[in-house]
């Protein structure tokens, strides 16, 4: 009974779910102001353009990289992903798990939106729901996504079709918590493009172009640091560094897209931003010999010299994102 109380009360410090029904009503309008200027903000930085239009999603990620209100909306961690197939609880559904800076600066550009917005309250899920109009930019180079979305093409076609991106917000805190993008059946011209077929996937989530570049972009920092960080060619190799350890001691197996193992919460480490946006939680767990399967997803206990390679290099490598990202604060005000 205890253990079982115990889950119940986690479970809600996470999601935020003891706003009660008069809480709610007291909260709505000023969640609803708040995400109606989100709508008009995230309109004018990253507007309705032709999906595969450079010049605009560039220009839509310089934005969201600076300081803007969605960054200051999501919490300190941001579940990513589709509603549950047959309709179930946010609980109940797959969903990853990101930093709010790899978030907003990897994912949220891929995104166009009309401005349009709406907010109700869901009594089950104890949380704000707002609903956004956005279109996907589907026609893009494939090295400009974070990795392949087409590795499944029920994603892929999910990404195309979606119309709506959807934030639950906590209504004590009012952060968004939840992101999920979808279709809401309705006929929206605006908000439709012509479907792109991509080819099969290969199984690589990183590759090198034909002019000998490493691919995808986002995955090298784009969004997540600015071009001009002194830490950027540096971080790179202390990732591939990182990435032989993980290899060795079976993290590629289970941290990738395609979630092997069907976890509920996945974390994504196979490209160095996603590792970026882990490193805390991956070093916490190995440093702790915490290797929880519902917390890091490493399912094989590992050896002594792989732990003592992690440690080497994960440490290297978390240092190194420090620095940076000590020197993004530090220039903040300066761009």
């Amino acid at each position: 009974m205890f253990g079982r109380a115990v889950a119940i009360v986690a479970s809600c410090a996470a999601l935020g779910l003891q706003a009660s029904a008069q809480d709610a009503a007291d909260s709505k309008v000023g969640i609803e102001a708040r995400m109606q200027r989100l709508a008009q903000e995230l309109s004018a930085l990253c507007p309705l353009a032709d999906p595969g239009d450079q010049k605009a999603f560039d220009e839509c990620r310089r934005a969201l990289f600076h300081d803007s209100l969605l960054r200051r909306s999501l919490s300190t961690i941001l579940l990513w992903g589709r509603p549950h197939p047959r309709g179930d609880s946010l609980k109940n559904t797959s969903l990853t798990q990101f930093a709010p800076e790899v978030w907003s600066g990897l994912y949220a550009p891929l995104f166009m939106f009309d401005g349009t917005s709406h907010v109700d309250y869901d009594e089950e899920e104890g949380l704000f729901r707002a609903k956004l109009g956005a279109l996907f930019r589907n026609a893009l180079n494939p090295g400009e996504y974070p990795y392949p979305f087409w590795h499944s093409a029920k994603k892929w076609t999910d990404y195309q079709n979606a119309n709506t991106v959807v934030f639950w917000i906590a209504p004590q805190s009012g952060s968004i918590v939840v992101g999920q993008f979808t279709n809401d059946g309705g006929e929206q011209p605006k908000l439709m493009s012509q479907p792109v077929v991509r080819p099969p996937f290969d199984g690589q989530w990183m590759w090198i172009d034909n002019n000998g570049v490493t691919q995808p972009q986002p995955a090298l920092f784009q969004g997540l640091f600015s071009d001009e960080n002194p830490y950027l060619r540096q971080l790179e190799p202390r990732y591939r560094d990182l990435a032989n350890a993980m290899r060795k001691g079976h993290c590629s197996e289970c941290h990738v897209p395609d979630n092997p193992s069907h976890t509920g919460r996945l974390v994504l480490l196979q490209t160095p931003a996603h590792a970026a946006s882990e490193i805390k939680r991956l070093m916490y767990a190995v440093r702790n010999n915490d290797m929880q399967v519902d917390e890091t997803q490493l399912y094989r206990e590992i050896d002594a010299d792989t732990k003592a390679a992690l440690l080497v290099y994960g440490t290297e490598f978390e240092v190194m994102i420090d620095a940076a990202r000590a020197w993004e604060r530090a220039h903040v005000n300066s761009r």
